[in-house]
């Protein structure tokens, strides 16, 4: 054993004895005592001692002489989780004496907390660790996103604090939000340390600032993220020195013992200054609500309807549906979300059973269409575990506990009783004479309203604008929210961010359209002449000329009518007939992801998903198809988006069993979804051209939005075929994916052409672009290297093409190890010819496949031998799964033994990953395809 091991054996199993003796009090081992123990020099055992603690393994204890212990015995004896930069304690007693203090901590508020045992138990300990750390706590960060409870957790902090005697019952507790000074450094120093009388114009009298009042006690800093960079300067010099001066003031004499607790719902490597960073020792990441346990959802859902009974003081019934419905319906405003629905719900049904004796039920039918579909997100997170369906009670019943408290926190209760205005408003339209159904029609609306209001904060904006931004170019959507400012002030009115969403993504398409010479003039938009004499329609005009102006190109006239349609259509909030949406795909959440991201964009309330599993067949996931259809369509008809094989066929199929106008569109993608809602989000659309436009317009989104014209002297690589079609673009692809791997200096294009007029197509590129190679199945001879359609498929070809874009003077044709060609080759051909199995999930495995072949017979294939080997096993594992599998009619004793072992051990990796086999039978056929190769 080495000696740094011997050295932390004995302090391990010394330190051991303290925490199974239950002893709460710590001693440490010098290196004096350990030294004489293990006969070791005693300088050799202190060189060894700081390596173990710059290790992590063990905890210096200042003293005299110094001390070590056990780290992990040391946080289980205080039941706290040291922060992982600590090294060393300068005050053990100060440890020990809170520990003391605390007892078993029946009454920590920190159990107040849903899940303080379950999924917050490492973010207490860590709060925990950083409020104990002698003299005054570690600052700490609290990251989350909006809506898990990042000021509840930090306000409880404070109560702990307080629990545990490390500030006084009456230390303050001070708030502020950084973004309402972000933009406005001078005024934000003297918001945070006050500023003396002269300071500035205006500044009559001196002013204390937020650090002065939260002397002594905690200062806890939100959306700390929005803080600029001179601000964050300001607070960790703070933070080094302790030491702060008054606005106008030069010297930095006065003091503060404030701790600090920062909030962000940001990356903090990519938001706050590392000098900013380093100097907060403690980050405790709070989850999302989808990260909770099954037990924790329940129990919030227990907690915020118990709250609405004691408000309300009427017993609450929940059905088991219900309560799936709004953890499923509970995604971006996480608890914040859920307790916005949960009011809201919980309002509706008390306006049913108000003046009465009756109780509040819950049920599916009487919940909202977007809590509603909460349900079936639920379900298909949750099929697969049995486990979850069976904690959720059949009915949950709920009554008012006058004696109960509940965590209160501000920003979190509307400032307004919901119940109160339903009383007070129903009272004046009973006097006025109106009917009780027109009561509830009218106020159920003004719940809808004054919720929303108040839970804006909730919807995910600034998380919907992040993810908008990995689509469209940020000056497209700076633009757009120009366009929105414009028609705000010309239409006198106002426009929510859907507009942004929609007009961003409208842009994006357009110049990519633009860019590529395939910009319709057909107008499918039916506009009335009361539309086109609006006003709408002259801002319209107005936003056409700005788009020209701005980007120096040409738009089409139709583009005016169309921002016509869109100024009118999205502000429309009364129901109006549109196109529905069914996404299916393959996968057990594909196509659920892609709609999410839909939702998430555009609220939309017009599409659905179908996740399709390998194990489902054919006939169950038609009739899921089906039944979507049916929910989804409102009379306009409904677009189906497909991912491949036979799904596309499903279209007329569901239109002869529902009568249900239904188009097909093959070769899903979220950028196809996303152009598909915003399309069918315009209530004048119709199935026809949305159908039209989406198989033979779109072209999906791209952040360059230079037209063609202004590519200059790029380098280019022509693919060469029959018609410059076709086979040509799909040749544009394969090597188009080679170009993106590899990383040079200037952009390489690819331009797909036909071999008639060759040359002349080949001279006229030249005159605007550098070629560097050709590749196709003909070589015109014009002194610019050639790569054959053979030899880019085999893999030599690849290896040539990528010294070629490199520069490397030596162009070898040995093969590469990652051979891209081959691998989109593969996916692209396995589209065509599986239905049910995803090749993006499966060519990994078969490519392993053929690779465990190759080790187990000592061989090498080319690239279509591969290929074929690949086809043959794809095509096997689909009639796997469709238990239609091949029998073998030949004799099986002809067969060379080695092969057939080498596909069973091969075979393992489906059986593995997938719970697959291959048959023997098919394993012979297999055999029989790689003898013929």
């Amino acid at each position: 054993m080495k000696r740094i091991e011997r050295i932390y054996s004995y302090i391990e199993t010394n330190s051991k004895n303290f925490t199974k003796n239950k002893l709460l009090e710590i001693k440490g081992f010098s290196a004096q005592e350990i030294g004489e123990k293990l006969d070791i020099l005693r300088s050799n055992v202190s060189r060894e001692l700081n390596t173990l603690c710059r290790d992590g393994k063990i905890i210096k204890i200042k003293n005299r002489p110094v001390l070590y212990f056990d780290r992990s015995s040391f946080e289980e004896i205080l039941s706290i989780k040291l922060p992982k930069e600590l090294e060393e304690i300068s005050d053990l007693d100060d440890f020990v004496k809170v520990d003391k203090s605390i007892g078993g901590e029946e009454e920590s508020p920190f159990n107040y907390l849903i899940g303080a045992h379950t999924s917050l138990k490492n973010q207490i300990e860590q709060a925990k660790a950083a409020l104990l750390y002698p003299p005054n706590g570690l600052h700490t960060l609290i990251i989350g996103s909006t809506g898990v409870g990042k000021s509840l957790f930090v306000n409880i902090m404070y109560q702990y604090s307080k629990y545990i005697k490390k500030l006084q019952e009456d230390a303050p507790f001070v708030v502020f939000n950084c973004a309402d000074y972000s933009n406005n450094p001078q005024l934000l120093l003297s918001y945070i340390f006050g500023h003396v009388k002269g300071a500035f114009t205006g500044a009559d009298k001196e002013k204390e600032g937020i650090v002065e009042k939260a002397d002594g006690g905690i200062l806890f800093l939100d959306e700390i993220h929005r803080l600029p960079p001179e601000g964050q300067e300001m607070i960790f010099y703070f933070m080094d020195t302790g030491t702060y001066n008054k606005l106008g003031e030069t010297d930095r004499h006065r003091k503060a013992n404030v701790l600090l607790i920062g909030a962000t719902t940001e990356d903090p490597s990519s938001t706050l200054l590392n000098t900013f960073i380093r100097r907060i020792p403690i980050t405790i990441l709070i989850p999302n609500f989808e990260e909770r346990s099954m037990e924790d959802k329940l129990e919030l859902i227990h907690y915020l309807l118990s709250k609405e009974a004691q408000r309300v003081n009427k017993t609450i019934r929940i059905s088991a549906e219900s309560i799936k419905a709004l953890i499923g319906s509970t995604s971006y405003g996480n608890v914040g979300q859920l307790k916005s629905n949960i009011q809201l719900i919980c309002a509706t049904g008390f306006l049913n059973c108000m003046n009465t004796d009756k109780d509040i039920d819950i049920n599916l039918n009487s919940l909202p269409t977007n809590i509603r579909d909460g349900l079936l997100n639920f379900e298909n997170k949750s099929k697969d575990d049995g486990q979850v369906w069976n904690r959720v009670p059949k009915l949950l019943t709920i009554k008012p506990d006058g004696n109960r408290t509940f965590i209160e926190t501000d920003g979190y209760e509307p400032p307004f009783n919901i119940y109160n205005i339903i009383e007070d408003k129903a009272f004046v339209l009973k006097e006025e004479g109106m009917s009780d159904q027109d009561i509830k029609k009218y106020i159920t609306t003004d719940i809808n309203v004054h919720l929303k209001q108040f839970y804006a904060k909730f919807k995910g904006d600034t998380y919907r604008k992040d993810g908008l931004l990995k689509i469209v170019d940020k000056d497209i959507v700076d633009f757009a929210q120009e366009i929105k400012a414009l028609a705000e002030e010309r239409l006198d009115k106002s426009l929510n961010d859907r507009f942004i969403y929609a007009i961003s993504l409208h842009f994006s398409a357009l110049f990519n359209r633009i860019k590529k010479n395939t910009v319709s003039f057909s107008n499918n938009i039916k506009l009335t002449l009361s539309t086109i004499n609006t006003k709408e329609y002259e801002v319209a005009k107005e936003i056409h000329k700005l788009i020209e102006d701005r980007y120096d190109i040409a738009i089409p006239e139709i583009e005016i009518e169309y921002l016509a349609l869109l100024l009118n259509s999205i502000q429309e909030l009364s129901h109006q007939e549109r196109v529905g949406i069914v996404v299916a795909a393959h996968g057990t959440s594909t196509a659920t992801s892609m709609v999410a991201v839909a939702k998430k964009l555009f609220e939309a309330d017009n599409i659905l998903a179908v996740d399709m599993p390998l194990e489902r067949t054919p006939s169950d996931i038609l009739e899921s198809v089906i039944e979507k259809v049916k929910q989804i369509d409102e009379g306009k008809g409904v677009l189906l988006l497909v991912d491949m094989g036979s799904l596309n066929t499903f279209g007329e199929t569901i239109t002869e069993r529902t009568n249900i106008n239904v188009k097909s569109i093959d070769m899903v993608s979220t950028a196809l979804v996303l152009e598909a809602v915003r399309k069918c989000s315009l209530t004048d659309t119709d199935l026809d051209s949305v159908y039209s436009y989406l198989l033979t317009d779109f072209r999906g989104y791209t952040n360059n939005i230079h037209a063609e014209n202004d590519l200059g002297d790029d380098n280019v690589i022509v693919t060469i075929c029959s018609t410059g079609k076709g086979a040509a673009v799909k040749l544009k692809e394969l090597v188009e994916a080679v170009t993106k791997n590899i990383y040079i200096s200037s952009n390489v294009k690819v331009i797909p052409t036909g071999i008639i007029n060759l040359n002349e197509s080949i001279k006229h590129i030249s005159e605007k672009h550098k070629i560097l190679a050709l590749v196709g199945i003909t070589n015109p001879n014009l002194g610019i290297p050639f790569i054959s359609i053979e030899e880019l498929i085999n893999g030599a070809g690849e290896n040539v093409l990528r010294n070629i874009i490199e520069g490397k003077l030596t162009v070898s044709s040995a093969r590469g190890e990652d051979q891209i060609v081959l691998k989109n080759l593969c996916k692209q051909t396995l589209m065509e010819i599986v239905t049910f199995i995803n090749p993006e999930k499966i060519y990994p495995l078969l490519d392993r496949f053929v690779k465990a072949i190759e080790a187990y017979l000592e061989v090498q294939y080319d690239n279509p031998t591969k290929l074929r080997i690949i086809f043959h096993v794809a095509c096997a594992l689909e009639r796997m799964l469709l238990n239609n599998g091949l029998v073998y009619d030949s004799s099986e004793s002809e067969l060379n033994p080695k092969y057939v072992q080498a596909l069973r051990e091969a075979n393992l990796i489906f059986k593995e990953a997938l719970s697959i086999s291959l048959t023997d039978d098919e394993i012979y056929y297999i055999v029989d395809a790689i003898n013929v190769c």
